[in-house]
């Protein structure tokens, strides 16, 4: 979005409430922002197409599934040119339980949330950070305990 796109008032409102229930009906959600059905959807339809909602998705309790282990990695990569962000990227794009990525600042250079089965299967990725041509120097875990507070969206400002 540009300067002359900015968020207004209306549109933050629309988040708020998509971020909250994102199955809202259009219906609900133009009755919710005090619009009409066909003004709200011109709207979610231009969020969307600037980038700022970026898909809609269900929250799953990982604990629930069959997954083991909710880990989080720090990975420091060996170089850390342009050619080298993208190869690094690129490699942890095969593996489905690399389920999120950042590039960060400080320590470190990636954190990484992983999801296995057990820790042998951990232990055969990390190895690959590390042993393949990915780049990765060194890697260092963390494993999830509890989740007190969960991840339910960013705080829009109305």
């Amino acid at each position: 979005m540009n300067a002359a796109q900015r968020l207004d008032r209306i549109d933050r409102r629309i988040l708020a409430n998509l971020q909250a229930e994102g199955r809202l009906t259009n219906h609900a959600l133009a009755e919710r922002v005090a619009l009409s059905p066909s003004a709200c959807l011109a709207r979610v339809r231009r969020l969307e197409e600037a980038g700022v909602i970026e898909g809609y998705h269900a929250r799953l309790n990982p604990f629930v599934l069959d997954i083991g282990l909710v880990l989080f990695a720090e990975v420091t990569l060996n170089a850390h040119g342009t050619a080298d962000l993208a190869r690094f990227e690129a490699g942890i794009a095969r593996f489905e339980q690399i389920v999120e990525a950042s590039h960060v600042s400080g320590a470190f250079d990636y954190l990484l949330k992983v999801v296995v089965a057990d820790m042998a299967e951990w232990n055969a990725i990390a190895q690959h950070l590390t042993a393949s041509d990915i780049g990765g120097e060194r890697v260092n875990t963390h494993v999830l305990m509890d989740k007190p507070k969960k991840f339910v969206g960013y705080p829009v400002r109305i």
